[in-house]
């Protein structure tokens, strides 16, 4: 581990708040008429964490504001508040306070919204399980982290057998509330029975973990104990989120991307639109036209379904609305963003971001323009350095190496004790990446991903990506493969668009005229889709895996 240098530390400490206040004043967060609240929320955000002080903002500046709509209807700002104060109390008389981890397993509905903001007003740490998750991988996780209440939706109630019965259930959401068992309360009952009005503080921030994706193996525990308001200036910088409009946030709110966003549309006054039910492309599209939403958040994935429903869906619904199109979580092919510019116009707007490291660079749609595949660059308070093997800064455009973030969001350390690498005060993303002449910064793989054959380093983004821009491929995915004389050899899996016949010797060819050989695949196949976990991550082990006959 090498630190930071003291004066470059001080100097940074000064600038920063400063350089974050200018921003939060420029996009609306901070008014500065009103030096009071500004400073009521501040306090707040040292008691309650991020998701409680929004609330308590937006009561207190726009209380009778819609806040939420999801299947069961709309709520308010007063009512999220004094709802989540009832949900608290009944917590609280079941034994659930200050020093319990509590996990949430949950689909996105004001069931979860309201457990977040309960458990936050009581000091309880929440940990936010994967709804992707299986009954060993969730036990796992629940006696890692020293679960000691379940709050989840009954549709997961199958994957408690593993999880020792003493361990107190609540039901955030139940298909038919009237005809609900008794046996295991309900969020909605727990609000009906005990009063709202303001509860007394907790001493300190029960925090937030946030799980990785675990796409090789279980997945770590990524704390957020306690945020500054001003780190919401990194994502406002770059990306000019809507106020008191209409938020559509479709990425999980389990996840960073999801949750974030819609904290920041709360503490912009938006009503955010969320739905419980698997993503849906044309009813999100749907929802854009019905609620006029200024804002779409979600990941890569849930993008390109859109953009894959072609001109007579796409048509059928009014999206000039949209002023941002947020998308984050994995990796943004250049072909998408083309297409999308092509259907929404400049509105896109691609986060690139960790649930370790948080924010790293964010690309605007002119940056995405000017240089497809860009993420762009460090927003205000972040910065992001590449170091070769030997941990030297590389300096020079276009060399690749590994990035490394610095990011007042950035975490701590897992749950588990264990770290991820730290140079110059800059923790490791694990990912592999090069600059620019202009210093837009580009993502060229994982460090996990990257294979070596016949001697030669390659990459599988940047082959994934010559094959989306192919009319005929929806998808692609290469993957390493063990090979007798090269050591590993290459095997590419592919979504055909529909309507089209895989040609996978024709596919190969046009690989090997665009790129060296050594990046050429030596087998093709079709699937009809890639796997893909809840966050839209790609499972590179399960196609490393798979047995093609």
């Amino acid at each position: 581990m090498r630190a930071p240098s003291g004066s470059r530390a001080a100097v940074k400490a000064i600038a920063e708040p400063f350089a974050a206040l200018s921003v939060l004043f420029r996009r609306g967060v901070v008014e500065p008429q009103h030096p009071v609240e500004l400073i009521r929320t501040v306090h707040d955000s040292g008691i309650y964490g991020p998701f409680v002080t929004v609330l308590r903002h937006a009561r207190r500046t726009r209380g009778a504001s819609n806040a939420l709509i999801d299947e069961r209807g709309t709520l308010t700002f007063e009512q999220l508040d004094q709802q989540s104060d009832a949900l608290a109390r009944g917590l609280a008389a079941a034994g659930i306070g200050a020093g319990t981890v509590a996990a949430l397993l949950c689909r996105d509905h004001r069931g979860m919204m309201l457990s977040l903001l309960a458990a936050g007003k009581l000091g309880v740490r929440i940990v936010l399980m994967n709804t992707g998750f299986g009954g060993p991988q969730l036990a796992a996780v629940a006696e890692r982290e020293n679960v000691g209440a379940i709050l989840l939706d009954e549709e997961f109630l199958g994957l408690l057998d593993e999880v020792p019965a003493t361990v107190p259930r609540f039901l955030t959401w139940v298909e038919d509330p009237d005809t609900a068992s008794g046996e295991i309360s309900t969020v909605e009952a727990l609000i009906d029975a005990h009063p709202t009005g303001t509860l007394a503080a907790p001493k300190r921030p029960g925090g937030i973990v946030i799980l990785t994706s675990g796409t090789t193996g279980t997945p770590k525990g990524a704390p957020r104990d306690k945020v500054s308001p001003l780190q919401s200036a990194q994502f406002l910088d770059r990306i000019p989120l809507p106020r008191d409009s209409v938020m559509i946030v479709a990425a999980p709110t389990f996840h960073g991307t999801g949750l974030s966003q819609l904290t920041l549309g709360w503490a912009l006054g938006n009503a955010i639109v969320c739905r419980r039910r698997r993503f849906d492309a044309e009813r999100t599209l749907a929802d854009i036209a019905k609620y006029g939403a200024a804002a779409l958040v979600l990941v890569p994935t849930m993008l390109q379904r859109i953009v894959d429903l072609g001109e007579e869906v796409l048509s059928r619904y009014d999206t000039s609305t949209l002023r941002v199109v947020f998308a984050a979580g994995s990796s943004l092919s250049p072909d998408l963003s083309r297409r999308t510019e092509r259907i929404f116009g400049e509105v896109l707007y691609n986060l690139y971001a960790s649930t370790e490291v948080a924010v790293a660079a964010v690309a605007t749609p002119e940056d995405m323009r000017i240089a497809p595949g860009t993420v762009g660059r460090p927003p205000v308070g972040c910065r992001v350095a590449i170091y070769d093997a030997q941990r030297r800064a590389v300096t020079e455009p276009g060399v690749i190496g590994t990035i490394f973030v610095s990011s007042g969001l950035s975490f701590s350390g897992y749950t588990d004790g264990r770290h991820k690498e730290i140079v110059d005060g800059l923790l490791c993303s694990g990912d592999l990446g090069h600059f620019d002449s202009t210093g837009r910064l580009f993502i060229d793989g994982r460090e996990d991903d990257m294979i070596v054959s016949g001697g030669e380093n390659v990459y599988p983004l940047e082959v994934e990506n010559l094959l989306v821009d192919r009319p005929d491929v929806l998808e692609a995915a290469v993957v390493a493969v063990d090979d007798h004389d090269f050591g590993k050899r290459l095997r590419a899996f592919v979504v055909p668009a529909q309507g089209t016949s895989g040609d996978s010797q024709e596919i190969m060819t046009y690989v090997k005229t665009h790129l060296a050989r050594h990046k050429v695949p030596r087998e093709v196949i079709f699937l009809e889709e890639l796997p893909r976990n809840a966050t839209g991550k790609l499972l590179r082990r399960e196609l490393e895996q798979l047995d093609i006959g």
